[in-house]
């Protein structure tokens, strides 16, 4: 399946308010209830989208904004605990945050003070309602086109790699085979559902110390979750491009994940529709492709400037001009939005749909 050169997607994340964190606190302290900060997130789901829509993208999302309480361990909270937290198998706490238990653990060999706090698998891992479908309904019921609204998942690799096991002793493999036919079952759900466009995101392809044979098996596990889903498949291949700042904890921003060998010659083994990646891994890509399309990731959401629409489609030429061809081109920006400002974010989506517009002439 392919869809027209040059469309425009969002990788998932849009711009966070900063008053989350304090709205949170207001929960915490009783001043305000849960129920208030879900509205919250819902009306700046419904804010996403319409920034989206305004800016002229093509196949949009709302942001992930409902699935993000605060801003502490953004966006992994909201790639990871949003999703733990639904799944048996990961041990729960209703008193802790997103209601599991969590201990901290290492990302990166680069910076001891990159972690994340963890879930813990104590027991098998089975079916979950992961709240796709509520979320697709609710973005569906407000787009201008619900055919063309996606819904992101995290990958099995990157819910199994960062958790603590205490269950599968330590075969990897198999506990990432389990999360994929939840995530399986999830699809073909949110595919009956209506929805037309689904995404993975997998960031850990090349993190420190991971081996071939790994990389391997979360492509199958990755592969098992499209199993029987006709939707157009996305895969979002990440590398932890996010800003160092004070609501990072400190942690260090722009590839903290390079470290192995970037396994394309794997990546392009996804049975998916479309490759997402950072626009200069582009060239890498190169002989690997197969037909499936490639989402080059030229808006730089390391940059607090926003791209001119000629210098996003100069990078899609200068990164694949000499041998991408045109029809499996498609425009996303580098990483999430998540930590930028709301103008800067608008302001790259714009830009993306402008060079889209170049690059059809």
């Amino acid at each position: 399946m392919a869809i027209e050169k040059y469309t425009t997607t969002v990788v998932g994340a849009y711009s966070l308010p900063r008053w989350y964190q304090t709205l949170e606190k207001q929960v915490e302290a009783g001043a305000l209830s849960m129920e208030d900060m879900r509205d919250a997130q819902w009306r700046c789901t419904q804010a996403a989208l319409l920034d989206q829509e305004a800016a002229g993208i093509d196949v949009v999302n709302g942001g992930e904004m409902h699935r993000r309480q605060n801003n502490r361990h953004a966006p992994p909270n909201a790639m990871l605990n949003f999703f733990w937290q639904k799944i048996p198998g990961f041990e729960k706490d209703p008193t802790g945050e997103y209601g599991i238990v969590t201990r901290p653990k290492p990302i990166t060999p680069k910076d001891e003070g990159v972690f994340h706090p963890a879930a813990v698998a104590t027991g098998a891992i089975e079916y979950g309602d992961l709240g796709l479908v509520d979320e697709f309904n609710f973005v569906a019921r407000y787009s201008r086109d619900p055919d063309n609204v996606k819904v992101t998942m995290t990958g099995p690799h990157m819910l199994a790699k960062v958790a603590h096991d205490e269950h599968y002793g330590g075969d990897l493999a198999a506990m990432m085979m389990d999360l994929a036919k939840v995530i399986n079952q999830n699809f073909k759900e949110l595919e009956e559902a209506g929805c037309k466009h689904i995404q993975l995101d997998e960031p850990l392809f090349a993190v420190g110390g991971i081996t071939r044979e790994e990389v391997e098996a979360a492509i199958e596990a990755n592969n098992q979750c499209w199993e029987g889903i006709g939707a157009f498949k996305w895969t979002h291949v990440c590398q932890g491009n996010y800003a160092v700042g004070e609501d990072y904890d400190g942690q260090i921003g722009h590839r903290y994940f390079d470290i192995e060998p970037y396994p394309t010659e794997l990546i392009c083994q996804l049975e998916v529709d479309a490759i997402m990646n950072e626009g200069d891994m582009t060239p890498k890509y190169e002989g690997h492709l197969k037909n499936q399309q490639l989402a080059v990731g030229v808006a730089d959401v390391q940059d607090l400037n926003v791209e001119t629409p000629y210098t996003l489609a100069e990078r899609i030429n200068d990164w694949g001009g000499s041998w991408l061809p045109s029809e499996q081109t498609l425009i996303t920006s580098s990483c999430g939005m998540n930590h930028l400002p709301r103008d800067v974010a608008s302001g790259k989506l714009t830009a993306m749909a402008g060079a889209r517009d170049i690059l059809r002439g």
